[in-house]
């Protein structure tokens, strides 16, 4: 289980897994509960550099960064990680 602490957004805290380099079991700490358990299942099973293309540079409210965003930027911290 990886876990990646947020920045500038709402959520607090994203954990997941990712196997095979596919990600699941994504849970985010705090923020739009609706909408991110709606993000957590959309993402489940995807492939992580597909996500990572997908999710990176969406912006919340001129914030510079977003949910979607923060997770992007997890996913990326944790190929590395595994690598």
């Amino acid at each position: 289980m990886f876990e990646y602490a947020t920045s500038g957004t709402c959520s607090r805290r994203i954990r997941f897994n990712i196997k095979d380099n596919k990600v699941y079991d994504v849970v985010f700490e705090g923020g739009c509960n609706g909408n991110l358990n709606g993000i957590s299942r959309l993402v489940e099973g995807m492939d992580a550099e597909t996500l990572i293309k997908q999710l990176k540079d969406v912006d919340c409210g001129g914030r510079g960064t977003s949910c979607p965003d923060q997770l992007a930027k997890a996913i990326s911290q944790a190929l590395v990680q595994s690598r």
